[in-house]
């Protein structure tokens, strides 16, 4: 079974990732945002939640 990326379950991983904050969860979190699809990009569902992803990471760089 498949699962497309939407906007629920990319904020989904990425609050998982950011909850978890430890290595593995850091590289899943990163590696989920640089194969994001485009067009979820400028959502703000998923963008508010990589973000915060990031902060929570102290990836303050790559957050802005």
């Amino acid at each position: 079974m498949k699962i497309e990326p939407d906007q629920f379950n990319l904020s989904t991983l990425f609050n998982a990732c950011a909850a978890l904050n430890n290595n593995r969860a850091m590289k899943i979190g990163k590696k989920l945002l640089d194969e994001m699809p485009a067009n979820y990009r400028n959502n703000n569902i998923t963008s508010t939640s990589a973000i915060d992803m990031l902060m929570k990471f102290g990836d303050v760089e790559s957050a802005e």
